[in-house]
């Protein structure tokens, strides 16, 4: 099988380092810089669960893509997918499938209109990776887990073909059936996560000794509430597993958009919040003046106004 991972950041270069290491049929789809980076430090991963330092791994500029590959991985940032699109659009034939991992859930129509609904893949992805400094891929945790599946929740000949090439790849790989199920739920998550953390500039932890558990709690909610409506409500043991996560005194857990406000970065705040902003006051759901989550939004887009403005 060919797989395509469409850039070497910190989740693509993450998984593809991993197929590489297992031998299977990886390249890279990067830009100039990139490419330079991997051909003078090769790709390096500092990970719990085992390093990785792959010498010149391969790699691939868009004008020179000349044909369909079997699997592209996606994993850029969702303000990014337009552009990413645009870079692998001559990768993709009929049978290829393109599994992405980004947040949120506007993407699976995005690119089920660019492409076709049939090329597409539901996916998702539990890791906390980070980038440092020297362009090292740094993983923040012992968790490496990449689901995904048929939209409509089919075990289909392809999907089982796409298990057995990222299984035993060094990561957990999972076939789900009710691939959509899990995306809201991790959105949800998610959106609580990065709302909380990236408003509060604080790890779960910080915000809990300063009596924010309601806070963190509510949000939640509303963001549970938006997934109900939508056909996806979050399941009871899933739920549970969330509020531990999030209640958890001492937590060190932050968000990835955490680190991107901390940096200075561009964050998915449309992506991630306000989308589920915008589905709540189509099915006016709560009352906005009274909504964390509308202060969590409102809160980072002030930052991303800020940012632009220099």
């Amino acid at each position: 099988m060919r797989i395509l991972i469409v850039g070497a950041g910190a989740i693509g270069g993450y998984f593809g380092g991993r197929l590489l290491e297992a031998a299977r049929d990886v390249t890279f789809l990067v830009r100039p810089g990139r490419a330079q980076e991997l051909d003078r430090d090769g790709l390096v991963v500092r990970s719990p669960l085992g390093n990785i330092d792959y010498p010149a791994p391969p790699h691939i500029a868009s004008q020179e893509l000349n044909g369909p590959y079997d699997l592209i991985l996606l994993s850029c940032k969702a303000y990014d997918l337009d552009a990413a699109m645009d870079s692998f659009a001559a990768a993709v034939g009929p049978d290829t499938a393109i599994l992405p991992l980004l947040n949120g859930m506007a993407h699976v129509d995005r690119l089920a209109a660019r492409f076709s609904k049939v090329n597409v893949l539901g996916g998702q992805c539990l890791i906390s990776v980070d980038r440092d400094a020297s362009g090292t891929i740094v993983h923040l945790n012992d968790t490496h887990q990449l689901t995904f599946g048929e939209l409509d929740g089919q075990s289909t000949a392809r999907a089982q073909h796409i298990a057995s090439a990222l299984s035993g790849a060094g990561f957990e790989a999972k076939l789900s059936l009710s691939i959509l199920q899990e995306m809201w739920e991790k959105w949800c998550f998610i959106a609580t996560g990065a709302g909380i953390t990236g408003s509060m500039r604080s790890a779960i932890g910080e915000v809990l000794v300063a009596g924010g558990e309601c806070l963190i709690l509510k949000l939640l909610e509303e963001c549970a509430q938006v997934a109900d409506r939508a056909g996806y409500p979050i399941r009871p043991e899933v739920r549970e597993r969330f509020v531990k996560m999030l209640t958890l005194p001492g937590s060190k857990m932050t968000a990835s958009m955490l680190r991107d406000v901390e940096r200075g970065a561009a964050i998915e705040v449309e992506h991630v919040l306000g989308d589920l902003v915008a589905r709540r006051d189509a099915e006016a759901l709560g009352t906005a003046d009274l909504s964390v989550l509308g202060f969590a939004y409102t809160h980072l887009k002030a930052y991303e106004a800020r940012r632009l403005r220099g």
